[in-house]
């Protein structure tokens, strides 16, 4: 099925992944491609970079929108402007996205070990300096999860010193405020942001509120900085839940679960260190804790049910930069070894409870040679082993028996990549495996004959195979990137209605291209267009043929920014999202859900020290829904309605 992309290979042939950048461009410098700070590392993969600019240039109020202006990246909000439980999905994973899409904030994982939701007000929007973009898989640096790709949020680290506090007023009863504070100097640095904000919401039950602090403390030495980071947060929402298709067409704004809500609260710490130890060995190395707590409370025609659930994660990543050469040649290894410990326990009213542990542990190293001035050779390894246990106590009103069960499993992963270089273009090739494993949440099954719940230790590792070339070129004012890829998975993890159960699905299979391209067409007017082909189906067992649910074949997004000077900057955005297959319809028999198109709008005026901006969001009031699914309960359709037509308007004092 490869040569269904010929036409679009012969593209990809002009072009590489990531722009060629100067060397004092901050954007330049691309973490995730070698798990250290390298200006363009010569790395064959598909990489963007959203700078510090482009953030602000973007009418887009969280990060989940953000990411989603960039070509492949499909972003699926559960509605409201704080981005809460937006998924982020690369390369067509459909409600597994977030166990196949790697987040990381500097480098650290924070995708949880279960089944829950990315904790995106951990990351306040003003705390970004940039961020890191590589489609494919990431399995060689980090691992389970990141088949899809990576995502690296970069925070602001430079010590600058500045103040600044921004207040925010918009739709739906929203009010927010920011904070940050930096200084520095030559011995010692910090950071700081603070954020919060607050909301009706768009629909019944859809209030939401969260506060946040993070920031980085620096000792900076001759050779290097000893460091540590922080974040702290908080947040409640109501649960307004799924409506069905009639209501969906009637009134969206309304909820089958008024009563319904959840609050999180949680913290993140990370020490570490960077140390040039000479002038060929660079090492590297952090702590990190992270806990975090969920309270819930459901309402249901069965009942009150409610969780009180706890997580904490301690990792542990040193790993080393040996810029060793053979012989002439210029040649660079990372080895590094990672650990996660990670405990979750559920104290669940209505239900059993529950508790689960996982013990992570591998070691990978990549090595980078250039064989000429121009070709580059990337190759890679890994080694991952994964210690699991999951035990669900025994529920006398439903007759449940106790069950316990672990697992301990391993994996390899391997890259290889070529890479050739001009001064104006370059292309790349590169082939290599990638895994996943269970969730924690996952390994809690239930047997539908016997009526009975079960430890899911026959759940396999879910492995594959990417294939991948692409490439940049720069045409005078304009640059392109694009990549054409196929991913092969076996025994890919999911949730199957039909069995009641989660499983290994037969063979999948993922085609794709996308195109990024930016054009500086007058010294104030840029403009950028992205464009993502996704078809993703099964290719064996009793779905063979079908579609992936929740994916697209299509995204596209559009952006114009007018910088007037003194008269303010102004920027549209415009985004595509085709129409796919329902959640859960694996048998593609229940109809398409739409497709949409939104457009954003921004203005901002810079009043030094005031800046005045103003967004409007969903300027065409489109009435839609990013995710849905489908239920044989209730042989129905169901629908997260997004919110409708929204304003906001800030003020920033920069002391």
């Amino acid at each position: 099925m490869f040569n269904r992309f010929a036409i679009a290979a012969c593209a990809a042939s002009l072009v590489f992944p990531c722009n060629s950048l100067a060397a004092d461009d901050p954007a330049a410098i691309v973490v995730t491609a070698t798990r250290f700070k390298e200006i363009d590392p010569g790395v064959a993969a598909n990489i963007s970079v959203i700078t510090r600019q482009e953030i602000r240039n973007t009418p887009a109020t969280n990060l989940p929108d953000l990411l989603s202006t960039r070509a492949g990246v499909d972003v699926r909000q559960l509605g409201g402007a704080m981005g809460r439980d937006a998924t982020v999905d690369i390369r067509g994973f459909g409600t597994t996205a977030t166990s196949n899409t790697l987040i990381l904030v500097d480098g650290l994982r924070v995708n949880p070990v279960d089944l829950g939701a990315i904790i995106w007000s951990s990351i306040p929007l003003e705390s970004v300096e940039r961020i890191e973009i590589i489609r494919g898989s990431g399995a060689v640096l980090y691992g389970d999860g990141a088949t899809g790709g990576v995502i690296n949020i970069i925070t602001d680290k430079s010590g600058r010193a500045r103040a600044a506090v921004t207040a925010t007023l918009g739709s739906y009863g929203y009010k927010g405020a920011d904070v940050q504070v930096a200084n520095g100097n030559e011995h010692a640095y910090f950071n700081l942001f603070a954020n919060h904000a607050d909301a009706n919401g768009y629909r019944d039950n859809g209030q939401q509120d969260q506060q946040s602090i993070s920031g980085r403390v620096g000792w900076l030495l001759d050779r290097g900085e000893v460091f540590a980071g922080f974040a702290r947060y908080k947040e409640s929402a109501g649960q307004p839940g799924a409506v069905f298709s009639t209501a969906y067409r009637n009134d969206p704004t309304s909820t089958r679960a008024p009563l319904n809500k959840e609050d999180r609260n949680g913290y993140r710490i990370r020490p570490g260190i960077s140390y040039r130890l000479n002038d060929r060995l660079t090492l590297e190395a952090e702590v990190a804790q992270e806990h975090q707590e969920l309270d819930a409370k459901y309402f249901s025609a069965f009942g009150v049910s409610a969780s009180d659930r706890s997580r904490d994660t301690t990792s542990f990543t040193p790993r080393l930069r040996w810029r060793h050469d053979l012989g002439a040649l210029a040649s660079e290894t990372v080895v590094g070894f990672d650990y996660y410990d990670s405990e979750v326990d559920a104290d669940n009213t209505g239900f059993a409870n529950q508790h689960a542990s996982q013990e992570s542990s591998a070691f990978y190293l990549q090595n980078i040679t250039k064989l000429t001035q121009h070709l580059s050779v990337t190759i890679g390894g890994r080694s991952q082993r994964m210690k699991q246990t999951a035990r669900q106590d025994a529920y006398a009103p439903f007759f449940s028996p106790a069950v316990a069960g672990d697992a301990t499993r391993t994996r390899t992963a391997y890259d290889l990549g070529l890479s050739y270089a001009a001064d104006d273009w370059r292309v790349y090739g590169k082939t290599g495996t990638s895994f996943r494993f269970p969730t924690v949440d996952e390994l809690f099954g239930f047997d539908t004959i016997l009526f009975a719940p079960v430890f899911a230790g026959n759940l396999k590792p879910q492995h594959g195979r990417t294939n991948e070339i692409g490439g940049s070129i720069k045409l005078g004012a304009a640059s392109i990137r694009t990549s054409v890829y196929q991913l092969d998975l076996d025994d890919e993890i999911g949730y199957d209605d039909a069995l009641g159960a989660n499983t290994n699905f037969p063979k999948t299979r993922r085609n794709g291209a996308e195109l990024e391209a930016d054009w500086k067409i007058a010294e104030s007017l840029q403009a950028r267009l992205s464009y993502a082909y996704t078809d993703a189906e099964f290719r064996d067992g009793a779905y063979s043929g079908n579609a992936v649910p929740l994916v697209p074949h299509n995204l596209a997004s559009a952006q114009l920014t007018w910088n007037a000077d003194r008269s303010g900057s102004y920027s549209a955005a415009a985004r595509y999202v085709g129409e796919r297959r329902y959640g859960g319809d694996f048998t593609n028999t229940q109809g398409m859900l739409s497709g949409y198109t939104t457009l954003d709008l921004q203005a901002a005026w810079n009043l030094k020290p005031w800046k005045i901006t103003a967004k409007l969001i969903n300027a065409l009031d489109k009435k839609y829904s990013s995710t849905a699914g489908y239920s044989p309960f209730y042989n129905d359709t169901y629908y997260y309605p997004t919110d409708g037509r929204s304003f906001f308007a800030s003020g920033r004092f920069d002391f």
